[in-house]
């Protein structure tokens, strides 16, 4: 069975190729999917929607049908008479990526039509759809719409390359027909082709079109995905239904989605093009209608003054044509002007044996449900932390990790059925194991937005430490499946939190059930001894029943701040107190700085404390320079924090 980074591949609706194929040849016929038939049930859930289709195999089509002419290239998809330019724009995405439309199209040779041995055809096809966590192999029949001996949907500029409808068909099957795929999200295609994580940047709130640094940075990001191999598209909604796929007097088209082929920084030497742009270096954005025709007629369009400037040198090293073929080129400053959403498909790898770069993957299937894990977004204060949480680490001093949230949504006749899903990230204690209760206690960090899209992705940068992301509905007791995924540069535990607290220890082979819950938040230390030319480099080791957590080190003061916590669950506090030791970070031995012992087991609410610090062991009852600042919240009910 077939292997990839998510284990291995699904049957949809547990359709065997091999099997299927071999029993078509054993009969002598050629493979007709009666899960797929092709008649009007595949096509529209709408009755009488579309007069006069016939359904043909592409040899009643063409005298030598192919899967692909010379190759796979983001010119050999054209759309069809369906709303579905946001499947095919991301077609044009995956043509340019072999690696990735290797998995989608698998065996490709294998299923191509031969003419050396024609009896190995038996008119079947597979292909495979990334889909909440693994990838699914759906089986096709090659039977495919036409009218008047045209093929309804998507087509190849190439009368007899057939991958693209046959991919499209396929991508059909998977949701249930192809009226189904009329109006949908590009984000969520680029994700089923690559496993990857989407995100759809929205030009106009993010101040990109009016703001020349949020431009930069964002032309920066896009030409570091592109040169990472994510799949990228861009899109021009439209706000009524006359503006639908209307033409603008620049040539884009509303309600439109075009695939980004390449983010480049173009070189425009001996152009005498410097003076105009002011830049020696111009970022430009080049793209491709799926309609294949219909182009941007500004500035550097096909055949526009600024071209004639470029030596012909020049042009080629952008690969240059002006011909009709639905592909352009734009400075960053039109296109960002002009196009309103952008999203970018990240292809994650895994693969510790790749070049690429690599990311530590989390991921967990989830649920919302009630009656206790369903408590909605943060305006239902009292149930909020109701819902599923998970935990994860950031190991280095600093970290740029990504989190997606993608519900199990369905397409249907009645469109989508997303809720409206979001989430929250929470810096937590450095050692929490178990479930949060108390919101006041922690720090929030940022939240997503919330929207009824299928997923919503953050990228943000984390300092050391441990984390909690807790996914919620927008409203309470909604219930809706999900998968959560997190992407960090090193290994990061993740893990979903399931218990609310321990019952019993597991190195206390005795017993021992915890009797108290004390969470300490180390906050500063002050007139610290000096010990070295720029004071020291200070951090806490907090410890109590065997177990430690400790602090990062801040650097270069006696005077620091850390403002990290801790949470114990203490079976004999009494016997255990609570410490907090104080050390001076060395190269190659750390010093001791101070320490103070906390032995109090009263019931505290948060107080804060201002305490000395005292030599260790024979030396205990001699004080320290310094004074510790800590906050601390104890309890005997366990779900205190």
């Amino acid at each position: 069975m077939l292997k990839n980074l998510f284990g291995s591949v699904v049957k949809y609706k547990n359709q065997d190729y091999d099997a299927l194929k071999k029993e078509s040849k054993e009969k002598g016929t050629l493979f007709i999917d009666t899960e797929f038939p092709p008649d009007d049930r595949s096509l529209f859930f709408t009755p009488n929607k579309m007069q006069g289709v016939v359904w043909k195999r592409p040899k009643q089509i063409c005298d030598n049908p192919k899967l692909f002419v010379e190759g796979a290239s983001s010119g050999d998809v054209s759309q069809g008479r369906l709303g579905n330019c946001w499947f095919v724009a991301a077609c044009s995405c995956l043509a340019q990526e072999k690696e990735i439309w290797n998995k989608v199209i698998p065996d490709s040779k294998e299923q191509e039509w031969s003419d050396e041995k024609p009896e190995n055809y038996q008119g079947i096809f597979k292909f495979q759809f990334w889909r909440y966590g693994e990838w699914t192999e759906v089986v096709i029949d090659d039977f495919l719409p036409t009218i008047n001996d045209e093929l309804v949907f998507i087509h190849s500029q190439s009368k007899n390359e057939f991958w693209s409808a046959l991919l499209e068909k396929a991508y059909a099957k998977f949701f249930g027909c192809y009226e189904v795929l009329d109006g949908g999200e590009l984000a969520e295609a680029l994700e089923d082709f690559s496993g990857g994580v989407s995100d759809t940047i929205d030009l106009i709130k993010t101040g990109v079109n009016t703001n020349v640094e949020e431009r930069v940075k964002l032309f920066a990001h896009m030409k570091k995905d592109m040169d990472r191999r994510s799949l990228m598209a861009a899109s021009i909604p439209a706000t009524s239904a006359e503006e639908m796929e209307a033409s603008t007097s620049n040539g884009l088209v509303k309600g439109h989605a075009y695939g980004v082929t390449e983010v480049k920084n173009v070189h425009l030497e001996g152009s005498g093009l410097f003076g105009l742009f002011n830049r020696d270096k111009l970022p430009m954005v080049r793209l491709r209608n799926p309609w294949g025709q219909g182009e941007w007629k500004g500035a550097f369009s096909d055949g526009s003054p600024e071209w004639n400037k470029i030596s012909k040198a020049d042009r080629e090293k952008v690969g240059l044509t002006f011909e009709d073929d639905g592909e352009f080129w734009m400075t960053m400053d039109d296109f960002a002007t002009n196009f309103h959403n952008v999203a970018i498909c990240r292809v994650v790898n895994t693969s510790f044996l790749s070049l690429n770069k690599t990311w530590h993957e989390g991921l967990h299937h989830g649920a919302w449900k009630k009656p206790n894990r369903a408590g909605g977004c943060m305006n239902n204060r009292d149930s909020f932390l109701n819902n599923p949480q998970y935990v994860f680490e950031i190991t280095e001093d600093e970290d740029e990790f990504m989190v997606q949230l993608m519900q199990k949504s369905t397409r249907n006749k009645d469109g989508s059925t997303n809720a409206t899903i979001g989430f929250t990230l929470f810096k937590v204690e450095l050692n929490r194991k178990y479930r949060i209760h108390n919101l006041n206690l922690h720090e929030k960090v940022t939240s997503s937005v919330f929207r009824d899209s299928r997923s919503m992705f953050m990228k943000h940068t984390g300092t050391k430490g441990r984390y909690v992301i807790i996914p919620s509905t927008f409203d309470a007791g909604v219930e809706a499946e999900f998968l959560m995924r997190v992407y960090t540069d090193t290994a990061n535990a993740f893990k979903e939190l399931t218990l609310d607290h321990p019952e019993k220890k597991w190195y206390n082979c005795c017993g021992g059930t915890p009797k108290l819950v004390t969470h300490i938040k180390v906050i500063r230390a002050h007139g610290l001894e000096k010990q070295d030319v720029q004071g020291a480099d200070p951090y806490c080791v907090i410890s109590c029943e065997g177990e430690r957590a400790t602090t990062l080190a801040d650097k270069n003061t006696t005077d620091p701040t850390w403002n990290a916590s801790a949470v114990f669950y203490r079976s004999n506090p009494l016997k255990s107190p609570l410490k907090v030791q104080i050390w001076n970070a060395n190269l190659l031995r750390d010093s001791y700085m101070g320490k103070h012992i906390f032995l109090s087991t009263d019931e505290l609410n948060g107080q804060q404390q201002e305490v000395d610090l005292v030599g260790r062991k024979k030396e205990s009852n001699q004080t320290r320079p310094g004074k510790l600042i800590v906050q601390i919240t104890q309890s005997r009910t366990l779900t205190a924090v």
